[in-house]
């Protein structure tokens, strides 16, 4: 892609408004707490003091709306202690420029590390950083700035009190999570219907894990239908493939098919009911046609076989999936620590933190490089700032460290929206000011009254919520009675500025992700081989030890698969020739290892019993897969030609006695295509220009 093409693109991501579901009640539940502190402060300190405690509450709210499975009150306490100490240490070097210079760079960098650790701290970090940027210009001693410092704590304390004592659709994120899945489920099943071997995207799955994780405190208080429906979830997406796969034994036309439609549609609606009632906390209104459907005697009259033990698995889950949707049936609570996933509190988490960050300090590492670059852009920022006769130059470093983040595609989608949305906004608050003149109160309020527009359509883009974070800074300023004189072309030339360097540093010293894509692709070959090679395993040695290790190689896929996708996504937009893998390669090379993903989870659902005579073949075939895809996935690293000689030679050597098992000498043949395909994928992409 061309860089122009890739500006135009970026710049209309940027700009585009989303249509999201708005929750009117968190945004004025933020907005009471902003102007209860800000009141308070204004009427016990006076305005400099107001500004300060408007800023900690202002940013404890936002850490607030971040998608994070941590207890909101908790997240709160946490960006307002951090923004406390960022301040006041800002205020004990800003006398001397050379010193605060360096903290300046230090804790820019900082903050840029803190991605490791994920988007919600990288996006408090941030915003740290830019808020300190504009408060340690508002105290006039060090006991002063000791004083701002504790109101902006204290504004993260109201703000944590608030959402503890108005709580708004409490455990509403993990129940998204969880409804998410389902729906997904629902769909996957509809689409089953029509298209037997339909992918699924296993994101939903995975995000309903990660909400899954409770801290001990979280565990006592977790809703029941939480805690078991996720696991039932996981269980049905391979009885769902397996059921209607032709692999497995259903013709694709006749009665058998015909009965397979009726189960998936059954399924789809019980999981539907099922992910409405987690989502709203409501009793499950159960569909008696779906329920009746499922329950039919006429199953094992019409399907035989492997078919009928996956039509009778599915109607017993589902039964589950009923019961823990249901408040009138549902299972209580497990204890703590009775299967249940547990997350570290922030103290616990500070050396897994500090692993991550380490683990980001090498050559080539994305982290790395935004962290060296937002620190090189706002120090830049800060000095052109100070250099250029506008005053309040803090707005150019301010544009620079809220626009930039590790991948390119957000970076410059966010550099134009920044400038769009600051334009209007400090446009219309200017012409407020000046026209109204409004004294320390009413600014207050209109401050106020930005911060719940903020609050209420920051999810839907961000040009519409920096639309009136932009018009916040300029009433919150302006009530302290600073700022009114700086002209609108002023403050829109530095955001401007800072947009600018943000994305020449991208340019200079960028972090592509596409010439990653085939490092991502050969993790995932080698996760998904991995995993098929320990689920064939299985069928040789049923009496097996009864390990994690199918599972633990599943999760290892499908984070594979995810990361994957991701950089495909950062990749879509790269103004970068691609480097071996073309666009259509890309999508040939994931269709390829979806379908090889979906042969390893229809033997998965199989899986022998224990007691179940084992199958001596499937040893020989678990060991070419592991070797075939680990040599594979070199090749692809190393842009050679992956061949597959080990896994040939084994379904070879079947094609004259094959195993004496329905599916596994089908299941190999149609893992050996998939990988062929890979390979047709990758070779035509090295041929072509």
């Amino acid at each position: 892609m061309s860089w122009l093409r890739a500006l135009k693109e970026t710049a209309r991501s940027g700009l585009t408004v989303e249509r999201r579901r708005l929750e009117p009640v968190v945004a004025a539940r933020g907005a009471l707490g902003l102007a209860l502190v800000v009141g308070l402060s204004l009427a016990l300190f006076g305005p400099a003091v107001a500004v300060s405690s408007a800023f900690g509450a202002f940013q404890a709210a936002i850490a607030t709306f971040q998608r994070s499975w941590r207890p909101r009150p908790t997240l709160a306490l946490a960006s307002g202690a951090s923004l406390a100490v960022s301040t006041f240490l800002g205020y004990l070097t800003g006398a001397h420029e050379a010193l605060f210079l360096a903290l300046l760079l230090f804790w820019t960098f900082l903050s840029g590390l803190a991605w490791a650790a994920g988007p919600t701290a990288g996006i408090i970090a941030s915003s740290n950083v830019a808020i300190m940027l504009v408060t340690v210009t508002l105290p006039t001693s060090v006991a002063a700035a000791a004083g701002h410092a504790l109101v902006i704590f204290a504004g993260g304390v109201v703000q944590a009190a608030l959402v503890v004592l108005l709580p708004v659709r409490r455990w509403g994120a993990q129940r998204d999570a969880l409804a998410d899945a389902l729906a997904a489920e629902a769909d996957y099943a509809r689409r089953l219907r029509h298209d037997p071997v339909a992918p699924f995207d296993p994101v939903p799955l995975m995000t309903a894990r990660s909400a899954a994780a409770v801290t001990p405190r979280q565990a006592r208080t977790r809703p029941a239908e939480l805690h078991g429906a996720r696991g039932i979830a996981e269980r049905i997406r391979p009885v769902l493939a397996s059921l209607a796969d032709p692999a497995v034994g259903v013709p694709e036309e006749g009665p058998e098919r015909a009965r397979v439609r009726e189960l998936l549609a059954a399924a789809a609606e019980v999981l539907d009911a099922a992910a409405h009632a987690v989502r709203h906390g409501e009793p499950m209104t159960r569909p008696p046609p779906a329920l009746a459907a499922l329950r039919t005697p006429d199953t094992g009259a019409i399907l035989k076989g492997p078919p009928r033990r996956a039509a009778l698995r599915l109607t017993a889950l589902l039964g589950d999936v009923v019961e823990q949707a249901d408040p009138g049936t549902r299972t209580p609570e497990a204890p703590a620590g009775a299967g249940t996933r547990t997350r570290p509190t922030l103290l616990r988490l500070v050396p897994v933190v500090v692993a991550e960050v380490r683990a980001e300090l090498r050559p080539g590492s994305p982290v790395l490089r935004h962290a060296v670059r937002v620190s090189a852009v706002t120090a830049a920022g800060y000095l052109l700032g100070t250099w250029l006769p506008f005053g309040h130059g803090y707005w150019a470093p301010m544009a620079s460290v809220m626009v930039m983040r590790p991948d390119f595609s957000q970076t410059y989608a966010r550099s134009v929206a920044r400038f769009g949305g600051t334009l209007v906004g400090v446009a219309l608050a200017t012409a407020v000011v000046r026209s109204a003149h409004p004294g320390a109160y009413l600014s207050a309020a209109l401050a106020v009254a930005c911060a719940f527009g903020m609050y209420l359509l920051m999810r839907t883009g961000y040009a519409a919520g920096q639309t009136f974070v932009s018009a916040y800074v300029v009433f919150l300023l302006g009530m302290a009675g600073a700022g009114l004189t700086q002209t609108v072309r002023e403050r829109v030339l530095l955001t401007l500025l800072g947009g600018i360097l943000a994305m020449l540093s991208y340019a200079v010293y960028p972090a592509w992700e596409t010439p990653r894509l085939r490092g991502r692709l050969a993790d995932w070959l080698a996760s998904v081989g991995a995993f098929a090679a320990v689920v064939t395993a299985r069928y040789a040695d049923p009496a097996g030890p009864a390990g994690p290790d199918v599972r633990e190689a599943l999760l290892r896929t499908r984070a594979a698969r995810v990361a994957w996708q991701e950089a495909v996504a950062r990749a879509t937009h790269e103004p970068v020739r691609h480097r071996g893998l073309s666009h259509a390669a890309v999508e040939q090379a994931e269709r390829a290892l979806a379908e090889f993903g979906r042969v390893a989870m229809l033997l998965e659902a199989h899986l022998p019993e224990r007691g179940t005579p084992p199958v001596p073949a499937a040893a020989a075939l678990a060991e070419s897969l592991r070797r075939s895809t680990e040599r594979g996935a070199k090749e692809v690293r190393e842009r050679g030609e992956p061949r597959w000689d080990d896994l040939r030679g084994t379904v070879t050597a079947w094609s004259a006695r094959p195993p004496d098992h329905f599916l596994l000498d089908k299941g190999a043949a149609l893992l050996l295509e998939c990988l062929d395909e890979l390979t047709t994928a990758l070779m035509e992409s090295k041929r072509s220009p």
